[in-house]
């Protein structure tokens, strides 16, 4: 149970920062969801987007209007869109 002060604010209880590892300084979106509950979310940093992307192919991927492209043209993409099923 936390309560909420004058100024609008609440505490993280400890072991929920710990599980979400929250620190001081992170983002986090809060919002209501569709049942009138509050939702908090921390937001990624820059360093997890790129974790999130630094193994996706940059190459150029022709794609045709059937969704089909030259595997051999585009080896990476081909090889990547493949490996992460």
């Amino acid at each position: 149970m936390t309560k909420l002060s004058s100024k609008g604010q609440i505490v993280i209880p400890i072991d929920m920062r710990k599980k979400l590892d929250l620190q001081d300084g992170d983002k986090l979106s809060i919002f209501l969801n569709e049942n009138n509950e509050l939702v908090i979310k921390k937001l990624p940093t820059a360093l997890d987007w790129h974790d999130l992307i630094k193994n996706i192919p940059n190459e150029k991927v022709d794609i045709d209007k059937n969704g089909q492209y030259d595997h051999q043209k585009s080896p990476n993409f081909h090889k990547w869109m493949f490996e992460n099923k």
